[in-house]
């Protein structure tokens, strides 16, 4: 089932008991931020709704990260049950991003919508009048955008990007964000900057899950998210023209903002506790955005995700959206993939790849293929480990990482790599300049090994015993005794 709105799927994790309305007042400036942060770093903890918020009207809300903690609201956002086991979770989810993909559905374009309730422009503009918080300490200013789906337009073709790219307020309708090098929008803006022209712009805040979800995706260049969106939904997502510019937003959006990126014009923006688990990314000049025209629903809900420590909506989301990627660049090069984990505990970071070995360096050739993939940009670590361990299973993973690996034979670097600008490892200049590394680790038994004497068999359940000893354990396990 597709929700219709933001709304919707705020009624149904409230149903689900993923939701908790807090009715005392709470400040914007940290507070509220914090309080996010802890349902964050609860396991399966739920999300809180703010219904009031110090210095704003009653009504004007906001959702602290609808998809945190766990997969449980990300299976309830793609319509799947929340009781689902996590690995056939995630593995569902997966093949909705591939269906999303392979049958995209276009978008439906209507006259209207609940986002033209108010139109603000002029000397009407003023983003303060919307409870955008001050999330870590530390931070560079408030965020209006820390949940979002920012539309822009390739200057070439008909190209249209959803991203989610932090938002930063600078003044009441000046805003400014950061966004990394090998990002869509990076590449779009840099066609406009190159001719000295403003690039149009919006900003969607409080839109149905999937087009949020789907805004932190990594399609290949040139794919609408609009159009995979509507194939994930199973029907269109519908969209109204923008009020001062030629973009589309959903129509049931709770605000939207429109203006343009200013050609060869920077501010300081950051730093901001970031994805990675840190607040890596010092301030700096970056990118530019004035507002032309702010529209919003009647008693707008807002939405924002405390970034740092996974899990938040961003490593749960992408770490589906990301890793299908990964799995149909793999698979698309004929090879014999099992399983791809992104590891949303590591900050996606790394990534796990179970595979069939059908000749020597294979691991090496997987790694080649994720760091040259765009959902892979931001993988620095793989794990290859053989097709009879779960990438799920990170005590599998981790005994094989330990005694499979060989430390010099099983390692391959690529000093020389390019590099995300959040990442801590990195020096400062590295992380200013993108420059990187990356390394496979292969797990897997080498090939020209004789199976019968060098290869050690494992000695675990489901390896060491035969087969009709284990099928006849586990059907009489109760018998035995044991709980199920």
């Amino acid at each position: 089932m597709a929700f219709n709105d933001f709304r919707e799927f705020i009624d149904k994790l409230e149903k689900e008991g993923q939701l908790v309305r807090i009715k005392q007042e709470v400040d914007w400036n940290l507070e509220a931020g914090s309080i996010i942060r802890k349902c964050e770093e609860t396991p399966d903890g739920p999300s809180p709704l703010f219904e009031n918020i110090k210095g704003y009207p009653k009504g004007y809300r906001l959702l602290g990260d609808p998809f945190s903690s766990g997969i449980k609201k990300a299976a309830i956002a793609a319509g799947l049950p929340a009781d689902m086991p996590y690995v056939e979770t995630h593995k569902a989810m997966m093949d909705l991003w591939d269906e999303g993909l392979a049958n995209p559905i276009k978008p439906k374009i209507v006259k209207s919508g609940p986002c033209k309730e108010n139109i603000l422009k002029g000397d009407k503009i003023n983003i303060y009048n919307f409870p955008a918080l001050m999330l870590h300490e530390g931070d560079g200013g408030r965020y209006i955008g820390a949940l979002h789906t920012t539309v822009t337009k390739d200057l070439d073709s008909d190209w249209v990007n959803w991203g989610c790219y932090r938002i930063m307020i600078h003044n009441k309708n000046t805003l400014g964000g950061f966004v990394g090098p090998q990002q869509h929008m990076a590449s779009m803006f840099s066609k406009y900057e190159e001719k000295n022209m403003p690039m149009p712009f919006a900003t969607a805040i409080g839109t149905d899950p999937i087009v949020q979800a789907i805004s932190f995706s990594s399609l290949p260049y040139g794919v609408d998210e609009a159009d995979v969106a509507g194939g994930i939904r199973k029907q269109p997502v519908e969209l109204v023209k923008c009020e001062t510019n030629d973009l589309y937003v959903p129509a049931t959006a709770e605000v939207v903002i429109e203006g343009h990126v200013l050609p060869n014009v920077r501010m300081d923006e950051g730093p901001f506790g970031e994805y990675s688990g840190y607040r890596a990314s010092p301030r700096a000049p970056r990118i530019v955005y004035k507002i032309d025209c702010i529209t919003h629903r009647n008693d707008p809900i807002l939405a924002a995700v405390c970034e740092g420590v996974p899990i938040t909506a961003s490593h749960t989301v992408q770490s589906v959206g990301w890793g299908s990627g990964i799995r149909k660049a793999l698979r698309d090069e004929g090879l014999p993939i099992v399983e791809v984990n992104l590891v949303p505990e590591t900050a996606l970071f790394l990534c796990i790849v179970s595979t069939k070995v059908p000749y020597c360096n294979i691991a090496e050739r997987i790694g080649h293929i994720i760091f040259g993939c765009k959902a892979g940009t931001y993988v620095m670590k793989v794990i290859v480990v053989d097709d009879d361990i779960s990438p799920y299973n990170l005590a599998e993973v981790f005994h094989a990482f330990a005694t499979k690996c060989h430390p010099v034979r099983g390692t391959h670097t690529s000093p020389y790599a390019t590099g995300n600008p959040l990442i801590p490892f990195q020096n400062l200049e590295e992380r200013l300049w993108s420059k990187g590394c990356r390394v496979v680790y292969d797990c897997t038994w080498p090939i020209d090994w004789p199976a019968e004497i060098a290869v050690p068999p494992r000695s675990s359940f489901n390896s060491i015993f035969p087969k009709h000893i284990q099928e006849k354990v586990l059907a009489n396990w109760k018998n035995y005794g044991f709980k199920d």
